[in-house]
C-alpha cells in the first residue's frame, strides 16, 4: 500500500513540474534578460540530469544486454573470452588526436607513428539484429601520414593457463568499414624471453569472419607461457571509418591430437 501511495505522489509531483516548465517556456518569450538568464541556467541543470537518465536507460534497455557473455563456441571449445571493451562500458569511452600507445580501458591500446594524429577512437553501443556484443569500437581516421597503425588487444592471464602446442586459437571479428580496408591480425604469444608471432590476413568481404592460429607449428615452450595479445593492423587507413562490432577468442585442441 505504501509503495502505491509513493508512486502516486511521485507522479503528481512530476505532473506539477511539467506544468511549471510549460508555463516557464511560454513566459520566456517576454521576460527580461536577467530573469531569462536564471531560467536558462535552471533549464541547463535540469537538462543535464534528464540526459544522464536517458543515456543510462537507453544503454540498459538496448539489446544486446550489457554484461552479456553470449559467445559462439564451436564444438570442442575449451576456453572463450570477449575483451572488456566489447562487453561493458569502459573509461575513457573515447578520445581524439590520439597519442601513440594510448589506452581505452585496461585491454585495448592504439599504436601509430604519426607526427600529427588525426584519429578518433570511441566505444559505441551495438543495436543491430544479430549482435551478441553489447559494445563495439569505432575508429575514424582522417589524414594518415604514418607508416603503421594497429590496435593491441591484451588477453587475461587465464588465456595461457594450460595452453599446449596442440591448441588452436580462433579469433572471431565482426567489422564494418566505410570503404574497402586491408587488415591483418597478429597473434603474439610470449614465452620466457621469446615471443611467437603468427600473422593472418583478414578477409573483409564478409562482415563476420574468423582466423585461426595453430600453435603446433611454432617454437612455443609450454612451461614458459606468459601472455597473449593480438594486434589488428590497418594498411592505408586514411579517410575511413572502421567499426569493430565484436571480438571473441576461443581455444580448442587440434583434431588429430
Amino acid at each position: 500500500m505504501l509503495g502505491r501511495i509513493k508512486k502516486f505522489l511521485d507522479k503528481r509531483r512530476i505532473e506539477r513540474s511539467l506544468k511549471r516548465w510549460d508555463g516557464q517556456s511560454r513566459a520566456a518569450k517576454t521576460m527580461g534578460f536577467s530573469e531569462l538568464r536564471v531560467l536558462r541556467s535552471d533549464a541547463r541543470r535540469l537538462q543535464s540530469r534528464v540526459n544522464r537518465i536517458n543515456h543510462i536507460a537507453v544503454s540498459r534497455m538496448t539489446l544486446p544486454v550489457i554484461g552479456s557473455k553470449a559467445i559462439k563456441k564451436p564444438q570442442g571449445t575449451e576456453w572463450a573470452y570477449r575483451p572488456e571493451i566489447w562487453s561493458g562500458p569502459v573509461s575513457p569511452s573515447g578520445m581524439s588526436s590520439i597519442a601513440n600507445k594510448s589506452k581505452i580501458g585496461n585491454e585495448l591500446a592504439l599504436f601509430h607513428d604519426c607526427k600529427v594524429s588525426e584519429m578518433t577512437l570511441r566505444q559505441v553501443r551495438n543495436n543491430q539484429e544479430g549482435d551478441l556484443a553489447p559494445f563495439g569500437i569505432q575508429l575514424d581516421v582522417f589524414n594518415f601520414e604514418g607508416s603503421f597503425l594497429s590496435l593491441a588487444i591484451e588477453m587475461p592471464h587465464d588465456a595461457v593457463e594450460g595452453l599446449k602446442k596442440e591448441h588452436i586459437i580462433r579469433l572471431t571479428l565482426i567489422i564494418d568499414s566505410e570503404r574497402p580496408q586491408e587488415m591483418f591480425a597478429r597473434l603474439n604469444l610470449r614465452h620466457g624471453p621469446n615471443t611467437e608471432q603468427i600473422v593472418r590476413e583478414l578477409d573483409l568481404s564478409t562482415r563476420e569472419l574468423f582466423v585461426e592460429f595453430d600453435l603446433f607449428y611454432t617454437n612455443f615452450k609450454e612451461a614458459r607461457a606468459q601472455s597473449i595479445w593480438f594486434d589488428l593492423i590497418f594498411e592505408s587507413p586514411s579517410m575511413n571509418q572502421i567499426t569493430v562490432r565484436d571480438v571473441t577468442v576461443i581455444r580448442r585442441r587440434r583434431a588429430n591430437t
